[in-house]
């Protein structure tokens, strides 16, 4: 295992979480056995109960000494550990052993009848005994007691077993943690492989198979979803430019033929005809306005989806009524028909959109008049010239694209692709179609509503 890998990790705290519910399973297994091994042993202290007759009789040669109950393999009728004790404290042994005097026989010497207490005590060799201590009279108490050792042995031989069994289970549990983190990992290390490949060779046609629905599944078909839009933009990023090379290149080219053209005439002394010159000096401006407009076109396409102005709520209507003004600035006729609409979005990429769609409109209709109209957040643009085929409807949005009927006219093909962009920003859609009597009809729909939020 790699230090600090997540395989390590993982199997260490499947290990940890074992071996905490392992102690504390033996922790709870010892306390119970230890309880059912402590009741039983004063049960059996219980069971010495000798006539009180007896206990008279013997109280009568009561001695501080174990009693001689008979050589070896002989029993005489107080073989157990017990002994009387009374309130004052002295002791009348009558078994044989003695037991210590402890405050508790002399507690229960002075209590009620039939009081009694269990307790740790000792005989008087010191060997750990459980005792017994039982009023039988008023000032006297029988007290009895049995070794500990096998109860302690018990439970040592108990600790030991248990102490091997919790070893043994966690390194089977490390075993276990680590066959489970291999098996549950190994997906995740596929993926791994494939960012590091990626990440290497740029390569970001590389798939990642995706088996089951599970979390790792899911990540998958994730990362999948995410190297093909990665391709998708790198796809498109290369086409703007081989796109806006190309466009660029017949401007650039242009300027470049007439500028030559007036450096050859001032350095051969040739003077160009002043109709000739101020014809050429006309067509580089218009080249250059061109050329400008085309960067300006590049830059607005080129900018991420999180790359635009602020949006704030705005009236629409008096974005498309500055909107108007400027075309009529241009030459074009509009006829504008503006109700109220609030959207929230840039208020400078949607004037440019629709400044964009009634240049569009005027450039095809140049006899005809613009009619703009916004009513319940969609608005129309519709001009009266010839029209669009219906096969060249699908790629009117695409950047660059122009129809054939389209490309004498001035343009860069990127207008329209603005406007899709503009309007996908602000949460709306747009779409262009002929209209009924002829010619074409721009239609976008923005969210929004009649009166103002604020």
């Amino acid at each position: 295992m790699r230090k600090g890998s997540l395989r390590s990790r993982m199997t260490l705290l499947v290990a940890a979480a074992v071996a905490i519910a392992v102690a504390i399973s033996a922790v709870g297994c010892w306390y119970i056995v230890r309880r059912e091994l402590s009741y039983q042993l004063n049960e059996s202290l219980k069971q010495i109960n000798p006539p009180y007759r007896d206990m008279n009789n013997a109280a009568r040669h009561c001695s501080d000494q174990p009693v001689d109950n008979g050589g070896p393999g002989e029993r005489g009728p107080w073989a157990e550990p017990m002994q009387l004790v009374l309130a004052t404290g002295a002791r009348c042994v009558m078994g044989n052993t003695a037991i210590k005097v402890t405050p508790h026989d002399k507690v229960i010497a002075a209590s009620y009848p039939h009081a009694q207490e269990f307790y740790d005590g000792y005989y008087d060799d010191g060997t750990p005994v459980r005792v017994l201590a039982t009023n039988i009279d008023k000032g006297a108490a029988l007290v009895v007691a049995r070794p500990l050792a096998e109860l302690n042995g018990t439970l040592r031989n108990l600790v030991l077993m248990l102490a091997g069994v919790a070893a043994f289970g966690v390194l089977l549990a490390a075993a276990a943690g680590l066959l489970v983190s291999r098996t549950a990992l190994r997906p995740v290390g596929r993926l791994t492989k494939a960012v590091e490949h990626i990440a290497r060779t740029e390569d970001l046609n590389t798939r990642i198979p995706v088996r089951g629905n599970d979390e790792i599944a899911r990540l998958s078909a994730s990362f999948n979803a995410m190297t093909t839009a990665l391709t998708g933009s790198r796809e498109r990023q290369q086409q703007l430019v081989a796109d806006a090379g190309h466009e660029l290149r017949t401007p650039l080219t242009t300027l470049r033929t007439n500028i030559d053209l007036l450096l050859r005439s001032e350095q051969t002394g040739r003077s160009l005809d002043p109709g000739a010159k101020q014809r050429l000096l006309v067509n580089v401006k218009a080249q250059f306005a061109e050329l400008s407009a085309l960067v300006g076109d590049l830059l607005q396409l080129a900018r991420g989806d999180t790359d635009h102005e602020p949006h704030i709520e705005l009236e629409f209507s008096n974005v498309v009524r500055a909107a108007a003004e400027r075309a009529r600035l241009r030459g074009a006729a509009v006829a504008t028909d503006l109700a109220p609409w609030y959207v929230v979005g840039g208020p400078a990429s949607l004037e440019r959109a629709v400044l964009n769609l009634i240049d569009n409109a005027a450039k095809f209709s140049p006899d005809g008049e613009v009619q703009v109209t916004l009513r319940q957040g969609e608005l129309t643009v519709r001009d009266h010239g010839p029209g669009i085929p219906e096969e060249d409807l699908p790629h009117v949005f695409e950047r660059f694209w122009r129809s054939p009927a389209a490309r004498g006219l001035p343009g860069s093909g990127l207008g329209l692709a603005i406007v899709a962009q503009a309007v996908a920003e602000t949460g709306g859609k747009v779409r262009l179609e002929n209209a009924p009597g002829g010619g074409a009809i721009a239609i976008v729909e923005l969210p929004g509503n009649l009166t103002p939020h604020s």
